[in-house]
């Protein structure tokens, strides 16, 4: 396998350490061939600027792939799929492309001045992607949904969930150590751990945190960075909100310690059809750990939390509700709460860890490699 990738930036958009720009550089991570390209950078909320990342990522993709790349017996596209279809046209390799979200759906209602061109212009390229797929790959019924909405054929579509790599998430003991330095001992956490963007509508955090500040032992533990942090952070620090507190990014293989002081495990997004039809990736990392979920959602991800009896749910943007969702929690007896969290535990291990997810996309490798050719081996080439 090779990947073509850009420079590792997510989520702040700055450079990680120990890397600089550079047109190209090769890398060797666990066996695998990377080739890290420059492009434009950008984490803003610009339409604008974000389409200039994708288009400098998509042409220095396209041009790299076919000076730097032999031809593969597959190209699999992650979001970005314009690179694999003008790679697919030149080595003659079939494509599968994931959708984990369905864009340009900012601007797809708008048909007049610049955005409406720009708009056009991306939907063309949306069902070009899918016209020259071979397969697409999504994570969810709600997009396979959306997706044949979009004239997609049926036969053309895999749902193959995310997962959670089970030996960084899994149940762990207490750390009576990181409880005394993170002051998560002897409270009452509700803990989210993930991105802090405009999608995960954290601000809902603080208005429930106002709401139960009469009961002091409840607290808010935020872990993860994104465009959002400094402005919430910033915000709970003005209304004074002690019960809320902003860790900043750990790393994944310590995320287990810390979400085993979660007395519930929290998600949140926004009120938009568009996240009705997502699941997070973090869903399947609450699942693994074993404790409770409070998801604050509409659609798929709140039917798997009710499906596989993991948590509660209530509805997102009302604080109110999320407030005496939890109150409700704190109400539960601690073997009710584990109850819900081993529900969650079991239907990770049926459905969700990573060696049987991995597997349905091998298998579909396979599949599509041995319809075109029957190779003694094959040579994946993955884009994004």
């Amino acid at each position: 396998m090779t990947v073509i990738t850009g420079f590792p930036n997510y989520p702040s958009g700055r450079l990680y350490p120990g890397y600089r720009f550079r047109p190209f550089v090769w890398e060797s991570i666990d066996g695998v061939r990377v080739l890290r390209i420059a492009h434009i950078i950008d984490r803003s909320r610009s339409a604008i600027r974000r389409i200039l990342s994708y288009a400098s990522f998509s042409l220095a993709a396209i041009v790299l792939g076919e000076l730097l790349i032999h031809k593969p017996d597959i190209i699999w596209t992650y979001q970005i799929g314009l690179p694999g279809v003008a790679l697919t046209a030149i080595k003659g390799s079939p494509l599968i492309h994931e959708v984990q979200d369905l864009w340009p759906d900012w601007g797809r209602n708008t048909t007049i001045g610049l955005t409406g061109l720009i708009n056009g212009i991306l939907i063309a390229q949306e069902k070009l992607i899918y016209r020259r797929a071979a397969v697409v790959t999504t994570i969810s019924q709600g997009f396979r949904r959306a997706l044949m909405a979009r004239g997609v054929p049926t036969e053309k579509i895999v749902v193959i969930p995310n997962w959670a790599n089970d030996q960084n998430f899994r149940p762990v003991a207490q750390d009576a150590n990181l409880g005394d330095r993170e002051r998560l001992n002897n409270r009452f956490n509700v803990i989210y751990g993930g991105n802090v963007g405009s999608a995960q509508g954290l601000g809902i955090v603080l208005d429930a945190a106002v709401l139960l500040r009469d009961s002091p032992e409840i607290q808010f533990v935020l872990i993860g960075d994104g465009v959002e942090r400094e402005t919430l952070a910033a915000r709970a620090n003005a209304q004074g909100l002690n019960n809320v507190r902003f860790l900043g990014s750990r790393p994944h293989d310590q995320m287990a310690q810390y979400f085993a002081f979660a007395d519930i495990l929290f998600l949140h997004l926004a009120k938009d059809p568009a996240y009705e039809i997502t699941i997070p990736s973090k869903t399947y990392a609450y699942l693994a750990i074993g404790r409770p979920i409070l998801a604050a959602a509409r659609g798929d991800v709140a039917d798997l939390i009710r499906k596989s009896n993991a948590g509660v749910v209530c509805p997102p943007e009302d604080p109110m509700a999320l407030a005496e969702a939890i109150r409700g929690f704190l109400s539960l007896s601690i073997g009710e709460r584990n109850r819900m969290g081993q529900s969650g535990r079991t239907a990770f291990l049926k459905n969700y860890t990573r060696s049987h997810l991995v597997a349905c996309y091998e298998s579909l490798l396979f599949r599509l490699s041995r319809s075109r050719r029957n190779p003694h081996q094959y040579y994946d080439l993955f884009i994004g």
